[in-house]
């Protein structure tokens, strides 16, 4: 696809996954980890202000220099910011300048990419595109996150969840031996997918499917969050300190489970794949189950295999940099590798994933306590 399609395209999306938001949704931020959505819109607009126009288009004007200040997520090497806690407090920029915004930067980017588009500008602009899918994503989870802990438990949109069949169960052995784990082609990738490598697996199994909301229900039964043998250390004192008894969104009302979907508070379906749990509860489960979860280079290595793609699943890997992984010099070396410690890795993708956003080696790295996003497990023995 042409780079101006792709980039309109791209951009287009974000705006519609806006389209049923009222003017106060884009302003709320109920903790720190999630941003406000205008501040998504400002942010991904300000990526390709920042890292594209200004170095490369010619006579461009700045839409407004304070927005560096607003904008600038975690480049140290860009400038000050503003904290992250602090992204609620911007009742300005309003909406409509940050639309504003928005559609002052596509018009220049619109000129540069219609005229002679070098390979760097080309390598920036990928990059910019892709960086603004993730942020699609963290939209349509930090929204999520914002309607579901409305006490009116607002919809997003109307459209009624698909109903899921019940997964086969079935575990896929495969033969120890030496895989090639790491990023291999001339696709865009990320720099964390790069330093393909060899590495020796002993015989494993792992699951075709994802597992299912019913299958964690039982493990609720039989008192899975009350058995200290189950967890981590880390992961019981999290359960105690914040009262966890169930993946987030769930709702134990009137006998039965419910849960908060973007289209409102619905009966939880016991066939659906598990959603929003943490890296501790992920663990706790495997080992009720008595197995565990696999490492990132086992999902990697049995990915053809698997059915994925509806839920982000937490590995047993820690995120750490591949053999001879170098950061990139200035700004765009801070995407990935300053966040390579005290994260664990998660692969596949969810529902809320842009399409063609994933693949088999994409790594994607949360904290072991967040489950806003749309994470499960795979199970692996």
């Amino acid at each position: 696809m042409d780079i101006a399609q792709k980039y309109g395209e791209t951009r287009a999306r974000t705006v519609t996954i806006c389209a049923p938001l009222k003017t106060e949704d884009y302003v709320v931020q109920p903790v720190e980890f999630v941003s406000p959505p205008k501040w998504h819109l400002g942010h991904t607009t300000w990526f390709f202000e920042t890292f594209v126009l200004k170095p490369n288009a010619k006579g461009y004007r700045e839409f407004n220099p304070m927005y560096n200040f607003v904008f600038n997520s975690y480049y140290e090497t860009v400038g000050a910011r503003v904290i992250r806690t602090d992204r609620g407090n911007l009742s300005r920029p309003s909406v409509e300048e940050i639309y504003d915004y928005r559609r002052h930067v596509d018009t220049a980017m619109a000129g540069l990419l219609n005229g002679i588009v070098t390979d760097d500008i080309r390598h920036l602009v990928t990059l910019g595109l892709n960086h603004e899918e993730q942020h699609q994503e963290l939209l349509l989870t930090d929204l999520k996150y914002i309607l579901g802990n409305n006490p009116l438990f607002p919809f997003y949109h109307t459209e009624p969840a698909i109903q899921a069949a019940a997964p086969a169960n079935e575990m896929i052995a495969i033969a120890g031996g030496n895989y090639e784990i790491g990023h291999d082609g001339n696709g865009f990738c990320y720099d964390n997918e790069l330093g393909r490598h060899k590495v020796y697996l002993h015989d494993f199994a792992i699951a075709k499917d994802v597992v299912t909301n019913g299958d964690y229900m039982a493990f609720i039964d039989a008192g899975g969050y009350k058995d200290h043998n189950y967890w981590h250390a880390e992961g019981l004192e999290w359960i105690k300190t914040n009262n966890v008894a169930a993946p987030m969104y769930w709702h134990h009302i009137d006998g039965a489970w419910q849960h908060y979907t973007l289209h409102g508070l619905v009966p939880v379906d016991e066939h659906a794949p598990l959603c929003h749990i943490s890296f501790y509860e992920a663990a706790a489960f495997a080992a009720w189950k008595q197995l565990r979860l696999p490492t990132e280079f086992e999902w990697e290595a049995a990915a053809e295999k698997l059915n994925y793609g509806k839920r982000w699943e937490w590995t047993s890997s820690a995120y750490l940099p591949y053999p001879g992984y170098k950061k990139a010099d200035g700004a765009l070396g801070e995407y990935n590798g300053k966040f390579m410690v005290n994260q664990m890795v998660l692969r596949g993708a969810s529902e809320a994933t842009p399409p063609g956003h994933s693949r088999p080696t994409y790594r994607n790295f949360f904290h072991p306590h967040l489950r806003w996003q749309y994470t499960g497990l795979r199970l692996a023995a």
